[in-house]
């Protein structure tokens, strides 16, 4: 090896016998790098007016219980610790999205999604000078109250509270982190910040108002609202909840693209029809002619990602430019959201969703599998809610002098927490005389 390919070394010291390391050579710019620079721009070195518009620790509303300050961490950095250690979030790693776990390794989990999304939240969230410890924290958290057995298990669900107020996940994520992690000797839940809880509860926007969905808020929310303290439901969450939700977005789409297509649920052909994806593709293909179809979609998948959050920079620095806030409580109050796609992104978001709606979420073989599930859940709920005294001790205890809606709450905390095979071997042992005991 040469000094050119070396570098010039670099003396430690003047001491005589100071050793010397050779200096690291200059990095070269690679094809892929410099395709990457012209993708994002000069966008991403411009100066970040977006950073004034972050939520500061120094500025945070607090906890429900007052605890002294970390001294090593931030309060958002400490809420995100304490959501990774959370049981609720060891369990996402064998809670599904739309494959049942045993029927395969290398699908998504809703621990590997969220894992995901909390990776593209903060590089978003960095590139706009927000709050990443924030950001991370709500895309860490924001499929905790999901169910067993994905979209399947919370439609069974629902319909089995319908008389007792319904189910919904977003409830239950809020539910676990204020009342039901019972890991701390002070508290229940995890006395997460006011920040933090916003952002959850409010990460698909106003839960009040005419910004809203028109739906009553949640039972859960809004008693804590009442009793608590406000999360002001009638505004927009701020710019790191925005930017969590639609890294829920990308992530979610793209990466369901891919295990479509290494499930068989639809051929590559069909993919190519679409918009954003069919480019992308067309464009792989043309620059790399042999590669073979694992790497083809891989390569596909990590453009369009790409290309979403470029998208996403811009248009948000655009609102921005336009909207002019100053700081985090002017993006609650904007009437919209600061942090969105384009109008052409939406659009091909839109097709890429009724695309896997009709071939992969109505999948014959997906129906399948969500039929017994949605059983699975309607036959444990129906049966403890009778039977009180067959749920675990802990939960049976909990269930005692209770009746109608407070017994069946108790009942979906238990059944929503969890995982897929839990649940499979919960039902067996309560239906299949051929299960013997614990």
């Amino acid at each position: 090896m040469s000094n050119k390919d070396v570098g010039t070394p670099v003396v430690l010291s003047n001491r005589p016998g100071a050793g010397t390391l050779p200096r690291p050579p200059k990095p070269r710019k690679t094809a892929v790098a410099c395709g990457i620079a012209r993708a994002y721009g000069r966008a991403m070195l411009e100066p970040i007016p977006s950073a004034l518009l972050a939520s500061r620790p120094s500025e945070s509303r607090g906890r429900d219980f007052p605890e002294p300050e970390s001294p090593t961490r931030s309060c958002f950095q400490r809420d995100r610790d304490r959501i990774v250690h959370a049981a609720a979030f060891r369990r996402l790693k064998y809670k599904t999205q739309v494959f049942v776990y045993h029927e395969g390794d290398y699908y998504r989990t809703r621990l590997t999604h969220s894992i995901e999304v909390a990776q593209i939240a903060r590089s978003i969230s960095r590139a706009l000078g927000l709050n990443e410890d924030l950001a991370e924290a709500m895309a860490l958290a924001h499929d905790l109250g999901h169910t067993c057995f994905g979209h399947a298990g919370e439609v069974a669900l629902n319909q089995a509270m319908a008389p007792y107020g319904g189910f919904d996940h977003n409830e239950q994520t809020f539910r676990i982190l204020t009342r039901l992690e019972r890991r701390y000797a002070e508290f229940d839940g995890l006395n997460l910040t006011w920040e933090t809880l916003e952002g959850i509860v409010k990460h698909n926007g106003p839960l009040a108002g005419p910004a809203s969905r028109g739906k009553p808020v949640p039972q859960t929310i809004a008693a804590y609202c009442c009793d608590v303290r406000d999360l002001e439901v009638y505004t927009f969450a701020g710019a790191e909840a925005q930017v969590a939700t639609l890294s829920d977005d990308i992530a979610y789409n793209n990466h369901d693209i891919d295990d479509g297509l290494r499930a068989g649920l639809f051929p590559l052909d069909e993919v190519r029809e679409l918009p954003l994806v069919g480019p992308l593709l067309s464009a792989v293909s043309e620059r790399y002619p042999d590669l073979d179809e694992h790497r083809l979609i891989h390569e596909t998948i990590r453009r369009m990602i790409d290309l979403m959050v470029t998208d996403l920079l811009g248009e948000t620095r655009r609102r921005i430019a336009v909207e002019q806030p100053q700081c985090a409580a002017d993006v609650r109050h904007l009437g919209r959201p600061l942090v969105a796609f384009s109008e052409e992104m939406r659009q091909n978001d839109r097709a890429l969703r009724a695309f896997l709606f009709q071939r992969m979420y109505r999948h014959y073989k997906v129906n399948r599998m969500t039929t017994k599930a949605k059983r699975v859940v309607r036959e444990l709920f129906d049966h403890y809610l009778q039977r009180p005294d067959c749920l675990p001790d802990e939960w049976r205890v909990l269930a005692e002098g209770l009746e109608g809606a407070a017994r069946a709450r108790l009942v979906a905390d238990y059944i929503a927490g969890m995982t897929d095979r839990y649940a499979l071997g919960e039902h067996a042992k309560n239906f299949d005389l051929r299960v013997g005991r614990e």
